[in-house]
């Protein structure tokens, strides 16, 4: 197995409490292995099933709705996606769940535009302790409204994000008014600095405002962004947005490998704990259902199954069949437990000689679980291996949808 980066080894305790570390180890030395197991399994679940809210306000018009669908993978009339228009269409808070990913929520809030608008009523009214953070959308310039939200929402200690949508319009307007002299940094710069001299006017200390188009998100901001989010947000929320996030880049798709590779250690130990349960076909049973469960949490989330290609397809505009010419790994394919005893008794060897460097790795959260490196080894082994494998499928497809080869 490859080394590991110290650092990287580091983070990998980053998503569990040292408490939770503790609970686990004392499980272990009171030889109560199921409960040991139990406990990384319950830990597992609470990064996985971290509630996310995401409120996503604006004025009338200004592609709240639109956003909303984007960041979830959608297009505006897919089955679930929020209803979009001209006029506001959206009259009460509407929480559109993630498609794959239901504990992360995107709300749609009501417009802000009106001219008997205050924040403080505005905020009561949409249940402001619901959310985790806000994203404030305007086009073409913000306003006093977008001033006031975001100082109230400041005053009452949550963050807020501005976001100037439909910069690809602006950008194709200039462009057929401005043919010779057209340059799309110094329009992008233009747009910016109205957009923060109006804030600034209006009250707003530094205003980070990131330029956007709903219809493109892997272009112009949406990436800086979702660094920043990264950068704010909780540990577990923070895996949560960057799971559910759609694959539109190289960058994002290996920050997803990284924060899955993360959790590589806890589901291994969980397997390991089992192993050493005496108990026959305890260890196998196990460990065929663990790698079952996350290597298909792994397809979904790098757009691998049918229904995410069949709809990059349809939005690229080429066969369905071309994106899946390109993907290797049979995993990717089908994952059937007789495929997954296959694979098993192929690594297995390779598996049982890097279990004691493994297991001493993170030593001392094994500790005494030694005895079940075999199991360690093999599952950490296969995971990290299918990992790599489906994470550079899924890249071979993103290059394929966007340039028209793997290369």
């Amino acid at each position: 197995m490859a080394n590991s980066n110290p650092a990287d080894e580091h983070e990998a305790f980053d998503i569990i409490s040292e408490e939770e570390i503790e609970r686990f180890k004392n499980a272990v030395e009171e030889g109560d292995l199921p409960r040991a197991a139990a406990n990384l399994m319950n830990s597992l679940d609470s990064i996985e099933n971290a509630k996310l809210d995401i409120a996503i306000t604006g004025e009338s018009g200004s592609g709240k709705s639109t956003f909303v669908n984007a960041i979830r993978g959608l297009e505006d009339e897919e089955e679930f996606s929020a209803v979009t228009g001209v006029v506001e269409t959206t009259m009460e808070p509407t929480p559109f769940p993630h498609p794959v990913y239901p504990n992360v929520t995107v709300w749609d809030l009501p417009g802000i535009g009106t001219e008997t608008f205050k924040s403080s009523e505005y905020l009561k009214q949409v249940c402001f302790e619901r959310y985790d953070f806000f994203i404030i959308i305007a086009t073409e310039r913000f306003k006093s409204n977008h001033a006031n939200l975001a100082r109230e929402i400041n005053n009452m200690g949550k963050k807020f994000y501005f976001v100037r949508s439909k910069v690809d319009q602006d950008l194709d307007a200039s462009k057929k008014r401005r043919k010779s002299t057209y340059d799309e940094e110094m329009i992008m710069k233009e747009i910016r600095n109205n957009c923060t001299e109006c804030l600034k006017k209006a009250g707003v200390e530094n205003p980070r405002v990131y330029l956007v188009s709903s219809f493109e998100l892997d272009k112009f901001e949406f990436e800086l962004l979702e660094e920043t989010l990264e950068k704010e947000l909780p540990t577990h929320k923070r895996h949560a947005l960057l799971l559910s996030l759609p694959t539109i880049s190289i960058k994002i798709l290996e920050k997803k490998k990284k924060m899955m590779k993360k959790q590589l250690w806890m589901v291994a130990s969980a397997s390991c704990a089992m192993a050493a349960v005496p108990i026959p076909g305890l260890s196998i049973a196990c460990d065929l259902l663990i790698l079952k469960k996350y290597l298909s949490k792994y397809c979904r989330s790098f757009g691998l199954d049918d229904e995410s290609l069949e709809k990059l397809a349809r939005k690229v505009d080429i066969p369905v069949a071309d994106l899946k010419s390109v993907i290797k790994s049979p995993l990717a394919k089908e994952i059937t437990s007789d495929l997954l005893i296959k694979l098993l008794a192929g690594c297995t060897v390779f598996a049982v000689a890097t279990a004691t460097e493994e297991v001493m790795r993170f030593i001392p959260v094994l500790g005494s679980l030694a005895a079940g490196g075999i199991s360690f080894g093999t599952t950490y082994y296969m995971l990290n291996t299918f990992l790599n494998d489906l994470a550079a499928d899924a890249q071979r497809v993103l290059k394929r949808s966007m340039f028209g080869t793997e290369v």
